[in-house]
């Protein structure tokens, strides 16, 4: 028997594939966009965001003359070294233009003091003297 007629018939010849893929490169691009419009997640976009929203914490802390212990507390949820690059940036810009800070002005929000309704009955505890719990009633 002949070789040819043993193996598989070819459905496309090598340049007719290339050309196909050449073809359908276009529709690739589609990709990322479809991923967005359904709202895919895509981790290296989130990691600029991320990366891009904590310089910019950190740039208006230095502009607001926090410190940047401060800054990491008031916003736990940024990433440090982003809040970090972000001040060291603007002090660097601020230091080299010499602009002055912009203190904040925020006030202190509204503590609430709530008092149990058992609040007429609990002891009271004196700093320096021994504590003494309420014994139940038998």
């Amino acid at each position: 028997m002949n070789k040819r007629s043993i193996e598989e018939p070819r459905i496309m010849s090598m340049p007719a594939r290339r050309l196909l893929l050449v073809l359908l490169l276009p529709l690739l691009q589609g990709c990322e966009q479809m991923a967005e419009l359904l709202e895919l997640p895509n981790p290296q976009k989130e990691a600029e965001a991320a990366e891009a929203e904590g310089r910019a914490i950190g740039g208006a802390c230095r502009h607001a003359g926090r410190a940047l212990e401060d800054c990491y507390t008031l916003n736990p949820k940024a990433l440090k070294s982003a809040v970090f690059a972000g001040w060291r940036e603007m002090n660097d810009y601020m230091m080299a233009n010499n602009i002055a800070e912009v203190p904040a002005q925020l006030t202190p929000p509204a503590v609430i003091t709530a008092v149990p309704a058992e609040a007429d009955h609990a002891p009271g505890i004196i700093p320096g003297q021994p504590f003494t719990p309420i014994q139940p009633p038998r």
